[in-house]
C-alpha cells in the first residue's frame, strides 16, 4: 500500500507565492477607491459618500461628433500663435487637456499615452498629430517647450517632433476649447494663495481630420490596439461610441482643513498598507504550517560500535 506523501511548502515556495500575492493585490485598488474617495479626513469629522461641492463641475461629458472651435488661437511650444485649424484637414489628432505643473495625474496621463504610442505603428506628424493644451493660462512657452522635449525623448523618435504640439493659451480660448470637449475642471487656490491647482478628471480624445470628437479614452493607461483602431476610424471621419465614464480624479479637496491630496496617491498608499499586512499574514501562516509539517529533527545520537 502506497502512503501519500505530505507536501511541505518551504521558504522558496512561500516566497514565490508571496510574490504572486504582491502582484495581484494592486488590482484591488479600484475597490479601495470607493473607500478613499469617501471625501473626508478623520480630522474633518463625519465622512460623506458624496464628493464635496467644489467637485460639482469636474467631469468628462463625451461630446461625440461635437465640433472643435478650430478658429481658436493658441501659442505653440515655439512661441508662435497658431490656429487649431492648422493641425486639421489632413489627418486625425489625439487631444490631451492637462496643465504642465500638475504634480501627478497629468504626467501619468501623458506617460500612458506615450507608452501606448510606442506600440502603435502610426507616425506622429505623418499619420496623426498629438495636441496637448494647458488649461492653466498662467503657463507659458518655456513650460510647453520643456514638456515637449521630455515626451519626445520618452517616445524615442526625435524625427517626429513636428507631430507633437504643446500649447498654451488665454483663459477665454481655454474655456471655449474645454467646453467643446466636455472637459469640466475647477480651479483650487493653493494653500499659500499663490500656486493655483486644478481639480480635473483624466482622459484623452481622438479627433477627426474635420475637427470632430470621435472617441474618448478615460484614465491614465490606454490600449495601443484601441488607440490604433480609434485613429483608423477617425481618419475616415467615423464617430465612435460612448465609453464607460469611469473617472480618475486628480485632487481631493477638504474644505474644512483646506488641504489638497492626490486621490491616486491615497489609493496607492492604502493599497500598500493592505499589501504589507496581507503579505505578512500569508508568510506567517506559511512558516507556521511549514514548521508543523517539518518539526526540527532531534540531534543524532552517537551509536557505540
Amino acid at each position: 500500500m502506497r502512503t501519500a506523501k505530505k507536501i511541505s511548502i518551504g521558504w522558496h515556495s512561500a516566497a514565490q507565492i508571496a510574490a504572486v500575492v504582491v502582484f495581484c493585490l494592486p488590482s484591488t485598488t479600484s475597490s479601495l477607491l470607493a473607500q478613499v474617495s469617501s471625501y473626508g479626513d478623520k480630522d474633518a469629522g463625519q465622512r460623506s459618500d458624496k464628493p464635496p461641492s467644489i467637485l460639482n463641475g469636474v467631469g468628462i461629458a463625451q461630446n461625440l461628433n461635437g465640433q472643435l472651435p478650430l478658429s481658436l488661437e493658441f501659442t505653440d511650444d515655439a512661441g508662435k500663435q497658431v490656429q487649431l485649424a492648422s493641425y486639421f484637414g489632413k489627418r486625425p489628432a489625439i487631444l490631451a487637456l492637462v496643465y504642465y505643473q500638475c504634480p501627478m495625474l497629468c504626467s501619468e496621463e501623458l506617460n500612458g499615452l506615450t507608452s501606448a504610442l510606442q506600440m502603435v505603428s502610426f507616425v506622429p506628424g505623418k499619420d496623426f498629430d498629438v495636441i496637448v493644451v494647458s488649461i492653466d493660462p498662467s503657463e507659458g512657452t518655456e513650460l510647453a517647450a520643456a514638456k515637449k522635449r521630455s515626451y519626445l525623448k520618452r517616445y524615442g523618435h526625435p524625427e517626429t517632433a513636428n507631430g507633437w504640439h504643446f500649447m498654451t493659451g488665454t483663459q477665454a480660448n481655454i474655456d471655449a476649447l474645454t467646453k467643446a470637449v466636455g472637459f469640466g475642471y475647477v480651479k483650487i487656490p493653493g494653500p499659500d494663495g499663490k500656486l493655483t491647482q486644478f481639480a480635473h478628471a483624466s482622459s484623452i480624445q481622438i479627433v477627426t481630420p474635420e475637427g470632430k470628437m470621435a472617441q474618448y479614452y478615460m484614465g491614465v493607461e490606454y490600449s495601443p490596439k484601441d488607440l490604433r483602431l480609434g485613429l483608423v476610424e477617425a481618419s475616415a471621419n467615423h464617430i465612435g461610441s460612448p465609453v464607460d465614464n469611469i473617472l480618475t480624479y486628480c485632487y481631493h479637496y477638504d474644505p474644512q482643513t483646506n488641504k489638497h491630496s492626490l486621490i491616486v496617491a491615497r489609493v496607492v498608499q492604502l493599497g500598500g498598507v493592505v499589501t504589507v499586512f496581507s503579505l505578512g499574514g500569508f508568510m506567517l501562516a506559511m512558516f507556521r504550517r511549514d514548521a508543523q509539517q517539518n518539526p526540527k529533527p532531534e540531534t543524532d545520537k552517537k551509536v557505540n560500535g
